[in-house]
């Protein structure tokens, strides 16, 4: 089964220059009592989001982040982790790993495929994968559910926390055997920008916060435009959460909202560990549900992190190409999420693009795509950026 409901066209955004602002708390779980709700100096939640956060520095023992680290939230492609430890488990002293398998698990953890995942929910039992997973005592995991009965063949409704990812990355860094880490580590330091599924940009979060070294394993559920990554658009394929009944107004996790998660690893040595899950507005664009949680991961502190030179800047408009080159005909490399908020490295002249009643021949470099974008979809009021330097040759 599908677990990812990708609706309707996606909302138009336009966002100014990037200023992060303090915004509403986490929910906390309904079993906390209230005023439990932990609230960081640095984390900023923007308006309407709903957070759960965590992050972890292995270097010193110590959480650096937390807001709210104990509430559920649906874990959409999160739970591939548990797939892929339920499977890698005990297969023996050299843990080898049949070809079959490895052609599932390698676009599972590095593209997010959902195919994949479905394989190994029916294979392997269900809710009884994540029932095997909360009895692993050297897990840990103290939030961790399976789906609710009435989903129990959708694995993204699989209820998981901050502090809970955050254990699941302990456990595969620190206790796991060497083949099993190293197997998912690797994979997940390859994430590719698209999914392998459904053509959705999912280096957000961690990934365009952050130079490398990182590793992550992303997830996205709700009602998203169709993906647009890669070098054409792709369509989403089947959906999965519309064919499952309508969710219980009292249901314990929030099924309804759209969710955008982005957890793993940054720095040498994945010395921290990043777990941030959120909730988002209904009929939020997903170009909106990636620049707010963008907005938030910045405003963490991460031990080890490199960030990126650059200034950030919204676009407006939809299919925005990526080119190699400064010019319409150089190579697509890929389209922006609707609205993105995007870094910029450089700027420099280039062919005239006309988008009436506007034209302007400066693009922008950026440098988290590795291509340019015309500086005309930039939400920006002058032709030339503002602080942004020239190109080198």
């Amino acid at each position: 089964m599908r677990m990812l409901l990708r609706g309707a066209a996606a909302l138009a955004a336009v966002f100014t220059v990037a200023s992060l602002t303090s915004g509403a708390a986490a929910q906390p779980r309904a079993d906390k009592p209230a005023g439990t709700v932990q609230i960081s100096e640095a984390a900023q939640i923007p308006p309407g989001v709903t957070a759960g956060v965590a992050v972890y520095d292995r270097q010193t023992g110590t959480f650096t982040e937390q807001v709210d680290e104990s509430a559920q939230f649906r874990s959409a492609s999160v739970v591939k982790l548990l797939l892929a430890l339920d499977f890698l488990w005990d297969r023996g002293p050299d843990y080898t790993i049949p070809p079959a398998d490895r052609a599932r698990l390698e676009p599972m953890l590095r593209g997010s495929d959902d195919d994949a995942a479905n394989h190994y929910w029916s294979t392997y039992g269900g809710s009884a994968i994540i029932k095997r997973m909360i009895d692993r005592p050297s897990l840990g995991l103290r939030d961790t559910a399976p789906p609710p009965a009435e989903y129990a063949g959708f694995w993204g409704y699989t209820a998981l926390s901050a502090r809970d990812t955050v254990a699941i990355y302990r456990y595969i860094l620190e206790k796991a055997p060497a083949p099993v880490r190293d197997f998912i580590m690797d994979n997940l330091r390859r994430s590719t920008r698209c999914s392998a599924t459904d053509a959705f940009d999912q280096h957000f979060g961690i990934a365009g916060s952050f130079d490398r070294p990182w590793a992550v394993k992303q997830g996205w559920a709700g009602k998203y435009a169709k993906g647009t990554c890669g070098s054409r658009t792709a369509s989403s394929g089947t959906p999965a959460e519309s064919a499952a009944p309508a969710p219980r107004a009292a249901a314990a996790v929030d099924l309804t909202r759209p969710a955008l998660h982005t957890t793993g690893t940054v720095g040498a040595d994945d010395r921290a560990i990043v777990a941030v899950l959120t909730l988002h507005p209904v009929g939020t664009s997903y170009g909106k549900a990636y620049t707010d949680i963008g907005r938030l991961t910045r405003s963490l502190n991460v031990p080890g992190a490199k960030r990126p030179a650059g200034t950030w800047f919204g676009t407006w408009g939809e299919f925005v190409n990526v080119r190699r080159g400064p010019a319409t005909g150089g190579d697509r490399m890929t389209q922006l999420p609707a609205g993105v908020e995007v870094l910029v490295g450089c700027q420099t002249r280039g062919e005239m693009v006309s988008v009436p009643p506007y034209t302007n021949d400066w693009w922008a470099y950026l440098p988290q795509y590795g291509g340019y974008i015309s500086n005309i979809y930039i939400s920006s009021p002058d032709n030339r950026l503002p602080n942004v330097p020239e190109c080198a040759a």
